[in-house]
């Protein structure tokens, strides 16, 4: 049996997609090239925002199509939509053959088994963290480190469609990095509603800092790189393991969400301005060069022009390296639904584009201060005749842009780490840098630091990824 397998929304959408594809494939499927080849098409739906249900049951209705025309067998919809809207959708989607929620993961098996499409297990399966990738580049993975969220923001509903935060077992954590590892990986980013909170609901001692701690004496990932955690729970342990330890990217994503201490108390987030300012400028002189990114959401019920003026105060004093700038759309379920929506679209975007653009202004005077000077860089794409492009530090995957390497030697392959001389802007968010020297390539096949571990061959899903940095 051949399994197509659609990813919508966030990296750890991502996570839980090759989950489940390893699961199929220690089952006796086969990941299909194309959505066309697919015996049984699984769409992990986002629910996230109105765009991403759009996108996601646009997705449900194509593959529902193929299956019609004869095309493929069934068709199973997984994820957060599924989670919050099961009934409306079963009522509607009588094509769909299966629906399952995130807390439904591990019945894709058994619901699959009891119609006939999968075979009895690989003894692969029995080994915990096992995941078959599903992008473009093998050598950046993602590694989830707890599941749901505590917090209790007015405008989101991850809590309504994840739950509760569990943090997972630290050794399980590390295994599964461990495999990771094995499969290639060279750049592991660390993903979860907020990183800082890891550890804290298990109560046996373990952060975020004893975390990252295990995973640098576990594992031999030259980058680890921490993705969305909350300013409050940065800690000045992590702070000194991050300034301490090379293969930590100098890199944080750290979501302010506004700049009004109005706006901001009715979205129910936990910081004021001050102390937003107050934290970055902490992150910054414990961790001279670091990359912080964030992001701000405009046109939450009641803002004002003042409101608007005053995010602007902010991120002009922050300087913040990117900014992810989404205008607010009402999520049933959440306090803000309840809310007057009482800011037009029309305003929403206009906001928007002013807000955009005066990051983009800080965005190039930052990127531009870096030329003449010397960075480590990943190299991600190398085509035969065309450009070699990478990623700075400063530069996550798929939302911070990328540096075109020039002169790049031969031995300046997927997943290599090179010195680079930093010349100018290409754009608002991409640099040109000259390749100096390769500093560290990638191993060969099958070796890897530490004992061995069941690894399963990675293999290119069919269809596009898309990770939306709001929607986590």
């Amino acid at each position: 049996m051949k399994i197509g397998l659609v990813t919508l929304g966030c990296d750890k959408n991502t996570v839980d997609s090759e989950r489940y594809l390893a699961q199929l494939v220690a089952h006796g499927a086969e990941p299909a090239a194309h959505l066309d080849e697919a015996d049984v098409i699984v769409v992990n739906t986002c629910g996230f925002i109105d765009a991403a249900k759009r996108e996601s049951l646009d997705a449900i209705v194509e593959a529902g199509r193929r299956k019609e025309g004869g095309s493929c067998r069934a068709v199973v919809a997984v994820g957060c939509l599924v989670q919050r809207h099961r009934a409306e959708l079963e009522a509607e989607l009588p094509e769909v053959d299966l629906f399952l929620g995130t807390s439904d993961i591990d019945a894709l098996i058994p619901a699959l088994q009891a119609r006939g499409l999968v075979d009895e297990p690989d003894p692969l399966a029995e080994h915990p963290g096992v995941r078959v990738y599903t992008g473009d580049l093998p050598h950046v993975r993602y590694l989830k480190v707890s599941e749901g969220c505590d917090h209790g923001c007015a405008f989101c509903a991850i809590p309504l469609m994840r739950g509760r935060h569990r943090s997972f077992a630290l050794a399980d954590v590390v295994r599964e990095a461990q495999l990771l590892e094995l499969q290639g990986a060279r750049e592991v980013n660390l993903v979860a509603q907020d990183l800082a909170h890891y550890g804290r609901d298990r109560r046996d001692g373990t952060g975020l800092a004893e975390l990252l701690e295990a995973l640098l004496a576990e594992t031999g990932i030259p980058w680890l790189r921490m993705l969305y955690l909350y300013s409050a729970g940065i800690t000045p342990r992590v702070l000194e393991v991050l300034a301490r330890e090379p293969r930590l990217v100098k890199y944080l994503d750290v979501p302010i969400q506004h700049g009004s201490d109005a706006v901001l108390e009715r979205m129910r987030r936990p910081e004021r301005a001050r102390t937003i300012l107050e934290r970055v400028a902490r992150v910054r002189d414990a961790v001279p060069g670091i990359a912080i990114r964030t992001t701000c959401i405009v046109g939450f019920p009641g803002e004002t022009e003042e409101d608007v003026r005053r995010l602007c105060d902010v991120l002009e004093e922050a300087r913040f390296d990117r900014v992810g700038v989404f205008t607010f759309s009402p999520q049933e379920g959440t306090r803000a639904a309840a809310l007057d929506d009482d800011v037009p679209e029309l305003v929403k975007r206009d906001r928007l584009e002013r807000v955009s653009e005066l990051q983009r202004a800080i965005s190039a005077e930052r990127y531009e201060s870096l030329a003449g000077r010397t960075a480590l860089a990943i190299v991600d794409r190398r085509a035969p005749g065309g450009p070699v492009e990478g990623r700075l530090a400063a530069q996550a995957d798929d939302i911070d842009g990328i540096t075109l390497l020039e002169d790049a030697p031969a031995g300046a392959v997927p997943g290599a780490i090179v010195e680079c001389l930093l010349e100018d802007v290409v754009n608002d968010y991409d640099l040109r840098a000259r390749v100096t020297r390769v500093v560290d390539v990638p191993a060969s096949a099958g070796r890897a630091r530490g004992r061995a571990l069941p690894v399963m061959a990675g293999a290119a899903g069919p269809g596009a990824l898309s990770r939306g940095s709001f929607g986590r």
